[in-house]
């Protein structure tokens, strides 16, 4: 399972590990892991070269893929769940090409209209959007989904009443709902994968 945290339209310093958006995702590891139970369930967090997509660079899918490549060397042909927030978002939605990429956990993710839904034929995806975001808009996030539901992929919206785009506004609630989604991606996969009741976060 690889975290993919969010960034910049445009941004070409480097990213760090303590950039708040990078700490961001920390949280959502956490409750993943507990709602895993001990599961043998790799949980890998993709590290940017830099902060930004940067336009046709596409830095962050990049990263995204290498951090795919490195895991199939660690793991084997393994199914893969990706989790990305915001850029992150984006860069999951679009690295799931990837064959061993089963499914994807969208938090408030970057969708512009232009960005390709074929890849996502027979894929699981949950997109979670909070309503009154105002750094990337749900209703993005609603359209994209048509859009792949009707190129073939599995689809599931849920936007939050109230929901704002650091999801830090009832944020146990977003975390204990995205471990809640991702257990039941990674479990179709990997049916080993069972559910630990009532996952915390914090």
């Amino acid at each position: 399972m690889l975290f993919l945290h969010g960034g910049r339209a445009d941004d070409r310093t480097a990213s760090r590990s303590w950039h708040l958006a990078a700490l961001r995702m920390k949280p959502f590891v956490r409750a993943t892991a507990a709602a895993l139970d001990g599961a043998p369930v790799l949980l890998a967090e993709v590290r940017y070269r830099v902060r930004g997509w940067n336009g046709d660079d596409a830095d962050a899918l990049l990263d995204a893929r290498s951090a795919l490549a490195e895991l199939g060397r660690l793991a084997g042909d393994v199914p893969v769940v990706l989790v990305g927030h915001s850029m992150g978002g984006r860069a999951a939605l679009l690295a799931a090409a990837a064959p061993n990429v089963t499914g994807v956990l969208a938090l408030a993710p970057w969708c512009p209209p232009s960005d390709p839904v074929s890849h996502l034929d027979g894929k699981r995806v949950t997109v979670l959007h909070g309503d009154r975001d105002r750094v990337t808009d749900p209703q993005a996030s609603v359209e994209f989904t048509h859009r792949a539901r009707t190129a073939g992929a599995s689809v599931e919206t849920r936007l939050v009443p109230g929901g704002d785009h650091a999801m830090l506004r009832g944020r146990l609630d977003w975390h204990r709902a995205a471990a809640s989604i991702v257990i039941d991606l990674l479990g179709e996969a990997a049916p080993s994968v069972t559910r630990k009741p009532d996952p915390t976060g914090d």
